[in-house]
This record gives C-alpha cells, sequence and structure tokens, in this order.
C-alpha cells in the first residue's frame, strides 16, 4: 500500500513538472515575440529620434523667420518715421 502511494505520488509530481515546464516550441515562439518587440521598440526610438530632429529643424527655421520678422518691423518702423519726418518738412515750408 505504501509502494503504490508512493508511486502514485511520484507520478503526480512528474505530471506536475512535465505540464508545468515551457516546451521547445513555447520558448522559440517566446524567443520570437520578444525579437519582435525590441524590432518595434528599435523602430519606435528611431521615429523619435527623427521627430527630434525634425523638431530642431523647424525651431531653427522659427527662429530664423522671427529674426527677418524683428529686422522688417525694425526698417518699417525707420521709414515711418522718415514719412513723418518729411511730411513735417514739408508743413513747415
Amino acid at each position: 500500500m505504501k509502494q503504490t502511494t508512493r508511486t502514485g505520488a511520484i507520478l503526480l509530481l512528474g505530471a506536475f513538472a512535465l505540464g508545468g515546464c515551457a516546451s521547445t516550441g513555447e520558448i522559440d515562439q517566446l524567443r520570437s515575440d520578444i525579437e519582435r518587440a525590441q524590432s518595434t521598440a528599435d523602430a519606435a526610438a528611431a521615429e523619435a529620434a527623427a521627430a527630434r530632429s525634425d523638431a530642431a529643424a523647424a525651431r531653427t527655421l522659427a527662429e530664423e523667420a522671427q529674426d527677418d520678422a524683428a529686422a522688417a518691423k525694425a526698417r518699417a518702423e525707420e521709414t515711418d518715421a522718415k514719412i513723418d519726418r518729411m511730411f513735417k518738412k514739408s508743413m513747415y515750408k
């Protein structure tokens, strides 16, 4: 009776051990999933780097446009002042 119980326990433990272990196919599938996830992460990182580069270029262009606008405003103010002086000068004559 003890031998049968012991054998049954050993078979039950063996079944749990075999049922709980991953098969080679499952491990290969897991590796494939990990590689696919890494590939997706690498692609996302590359896209983020490209977006960062594009944003830096856009910022540079915006700063240049702002400088050009400031220069144009200064020229417009100079021209306005010049026109005012000319108008006042013509009124005195």
